[in-house]
């Protein structure tokens, strides 16, 4: 007799079968019908008991328990997480499965068997592995896989191969040896059977000298020049000349041959020089441009990088000429360092000169319409302030930081534009007959995330668009929150309030924001912005948890409130939001409760927002400030922030404004930001 959960998982195993028999209405009416009685809800349960004796089994084969082991696991033949049982019951035996040739098909039975999961990939690199311990080098190339591998594994599978007398396998080398460092030490050997075969042209050795020298690896470049014909090794010892000292490019007879080496060398030099000296750097392009027939291409770039570095180095009126007399030079990222050093100055008839400049697709993006309507309202005349009106309008049409702005300018309310994907039940519901998003929510349940992960990741991206739309719709009914907003990313779907902007930990964040006295809205926009509610999310600064605490930061205001913490305990989410909630709120009164300031100082640093702000100029206007703050990542942040309170206002009921009373009545009056 079929249990309950046996015949909904045959059902479900049968999912995609059924349309090829029954006419679509029919299947349509089936699958309706048997919505009620196993909905994704109840499919979840019908593991429970399975996912209990899951974990059970798990801790037995953790604790050598054999027997108890085998006796849970032959109760979970039909359970997704099976695989993960047999392979971490085969794991710690690999390296006595490599030295045994008849033991290798366990390992070809799991890989034939599992090959749709995240699993197959770590078994093969983990296999590969003990077949390298065990000196098993015949078998390392039959299952070595160059895309799922490391580096050494891949030295050693070549040299495998070259001692059988494999010569194709010198054509995989190149590749290994041409890159901008050292490669690991198991490798040298590969190398060295290489060069021994004369397989290194000039061409590829003078190709990873620049490499290494551009990425500042001087002792491996020195290396790789003696290695070079002797023409070659005197270009190289320029060039690290060159590289050392730039001004030596004042001394234009040494750099006289007209050839692509030394073409080179120049525009080294000269990036070089650009870095600590623009002026000079310019004044020597000039010097060696009509010596040297650089390619369009090449003149274009260096050029730039110089008008960046002036306008870097404080020398504004030097770019500005330089652009002036090269016009093609201009890019969107020359043109916004004068736009906004313009709108430090206030300068609005230099900020529409400016803007004329950007390309059309540019100049007509929310960012530089919204400048243009505040340079055109600085003319005041009636036909200037038609046309104020006319991009205001316009602008308060869009769900952004600038639609914001122009709606509270012209006061009208904000255009949020809120529409729910078209996801049925039965679309989220064809997603259980994946057997990865089967296992990745399994995985999720027992509290494995990162191979839950992989498993969403793998199964996900073999997708369609409206799987992905269903798939993300699904995350969120679990509380999985970032995989709902990363899927309305892949699909392009910027309207679902819903998923996009989930209202997580809710009675976390409610708390906090109680005990502190902060707006909850503010808080889900933060953590929103930091980790997309993550709750384990690391950055690569190192940077923990749902609101992305510096272990360091998160030290300090926990011993400020008489608590001791881990770095685990910031993946916990009451912990992690309380105490980035204080921290917070420690920014909000060290700004004086600016919201910008503070915002800007969570994720910029606060010496840094005081740094800026000793730099002011004057007075700035709000936006002007927040428009000019040095760091692009911090601006996006600071604009993203606010936008995202009245987003997260309207999610709550609370019809809130971007900028309190406060900070528009600053606005309008031009109050500075500057202490």
């Amino acid at each position: 007799m079929l249990t309950r959960s046996t015949r909904s998982r045959s059902f479900l195993g049968s999912f995609f079968l059924a349309p090829v028999f029954l006419a679509p209405v029919a299947f349509c009416l089936l699958l309706s019908a048997w919505l009620p009685a196993y909905g994704a809800s109840d499919e979840a349960a019908d593991f429970a008991q399975q996912r209990d004796l899951y974990l059970q089994a798990r801790d037995a084969l953790t604790a050598g328990s054999t027997a108890e082991y085998e006796r849970l696991r032959d109760q979970l033949r039909d359970y997704p997480l099976l695989p993960y049982l047999e392979y971490e019951e085969l794991f710690p035996r690999l390296p006595t499965l490599a030295a045994d040739k008849a033991s290798h098909a366990l390992v070809d039975q799991f890989l034939e068997r599992y090959p749709d999961t995240w699993l197959a990939s770590k078994l093969e690199r983990s296999w590969v592995d003990a077949l390298v311990l065990t000196e098993r080098w015949g078998d390392l190339l039959r299952y070595h896989n160059p895309a799922n591998s490391s580096t050494e594994t891949t030295c050693l599978a070549i040299s495998a191969a070259i001692n059988a007398g494999d010569t194709r396998a010198f054509d995989q080398v190149a590749p290994l040896w041409n890159v901008a460092s050292s490669q690991p030490n198991v490798c040298d050997p590969v190398f060295q059977a290489w060069l021994d075969a004369g397989q290194l042209t000039p061409e590829l050795a003078w190709d990873r000298f620049s490499k290494t020298l551009r990425a500042r690896e001087h002792s491996l470049a020195r290396y790789i020049s003696r290695q070079m014909p002797a023409a070659e090794q005197a270009l190289a010892e320029l060039y690290l000349q060159v590289d050392a000292d730039p001004t030596l490019l004042a001394q234009p007879d040494q750099f006289s041959p007209q050839h692509p080496q030394m073409r080179e060398i120049v525009l080294h030099g000269l990036r070089q020089l650009s870095l600590s000296d623009a002026p000079s750097a310019l004044q020597l392009w000039q010097l060696h441009a009509p010596r040297q027939s650089f390619d369009a291409s090449d003149g274009e770039s260096i050029q730039r990088q110089i008008a960046q570095r002036l306008m870097m180095q404080g020398h504004i009126s030097d770019a500005e000429a330089l652009l002036a007399r090269a016009p093609d030079l201009s890019s969107e990222t020359l043109i916004s360092w004068l736009l906004r050093d313009a709108l430090k100055q206030q300068n609005w008839p230099r900020v529409e000169t400016w803007l004329a400049w950007l390309p059309e697709d540019v100049r007509q993006t929310e960012r530089w319409q919204y400048w243009r309507a505040r340079a055109l309202a600085a003319k005041g005349d009636p036909e200037a302030l038609a046309e104020v009106l006319q991009i205001y309008r316009a602008l308060a049409q869009t769900r952004s930081f600038y639609g914001f702005l122009a709606a509270d300018l012209l006061s009208i309310n904000y255009e949020l534009v809120d529409r729910p994907v078209p996801v049925t039940d039965i679309d989220m519901l064809a997603l259980y007959g994946v057997n990865g998003v089967m296992r990745a929510r399994e995985l999720y349940l027992v509290g494995d995330e990162l191979n839950a992960r992989g498993e969403w990741e793998l199964a996900t991206s073999l997708m369609n668009e409206q799987q992905i739309i269903a798939s993300g719709k699904l995350a969120d009914s679990w509380g999985w929150h970032r995989n709902g907003i990363q899927a309305m990313i892949r699909a392009g779907n910027r309207d679902d309030l819903q998923l996009r902007f989930p209202l997580a930990y809710r009675e976390q964040v409610s708390s906090a924001a109680t005990q502190h006295e902060i707006s909850p809205l503010l808080l889900f926009s933060i953590a929103r912005q930091e980790s997309a509610f993550m709750h384990d999310a690391r950055s690569p600064a190192g940077a923990l948890g749902l609101m992305q605490l510096m272990p360091a930061t998160a030290q300090q205001t926990a011993s400020r409130a008489g608590m001791r913490i881990t770095n685990q305990d910031l993946f916990t989410p009451e912990i992690n939001i309380g105490l980035g909630t204080r921290y917070l709120s420690q920014l909000l009164g060290e700004f004086n409760g600016n919201r910008v300031l503070a915002v800007a100082a969570y994720n910029a640093g606060p010496n840094r927002v005081r740094q800026w702000l000793r730099n002011a100029e004057g007075p700035l206007p709000l936006d002007i400030w927040i428009e000019t703050i040095p760091f692009a990542e911090t601006r996006g942040y600071v604009q993203n922030v606010l936008a995202y309170t009245v987003i997260y206002g309207y999610r709550l009921g609370e019809g809130v404004r971007m900028l309190t009373p406060m900070e528009a009545g600053s606005q309008e009056a031009g109050c500075c930001y500057s202490r």
